[in-house]
């Protein structure tokens, strides 16, 4: 029988605690203002987070290089940056490696 909260500490660190890999998952596809990025996370991954969350991340990947922005309507909207797709590219592998070898 599996031990729920092994569970939920894993779905913890596979979506919170690693937050910046579907920030970038979805600024591949499109570039989204900070208050958006919450939707965009459910309809695509199916899981919320919080609002002052999303900036956090946000602003450490900007300082990173890993995405940009850029200030429309007043409105901040992010994208990915070329950096940012080679660390999305390689988290992505690493993450496959892990998982065949489980």
């Amino acid at each position: 029988m599996e031990d729920p909260s092994t569970l939920r500490r894993l779905r913890r660190t596979l979506t919170k605690e690693n937050l910046w890999l579907y920030v970038l998952s979805i600024l591949v596809r499109k570039r989204v203002h900070a208050y958006g990025m919450g939707e965009e996370m459910e309809r695509a991954f199916r899981w919320k987070h919080g609002l002052i969350t999303t900036y956090v991340v946000l602003y450490r990947l900007e300082a990173e290089g890993l995405i940009s922005s850029e200030y429309e309507a007043r409105r901040k909207y992010y994208r990915i940056t070329r950096k940012g797709k080679t660390a999305l590219a390689d988290a992505k592998k690493l993450l496959r490696r892990l998982a065949s070898s489980l």
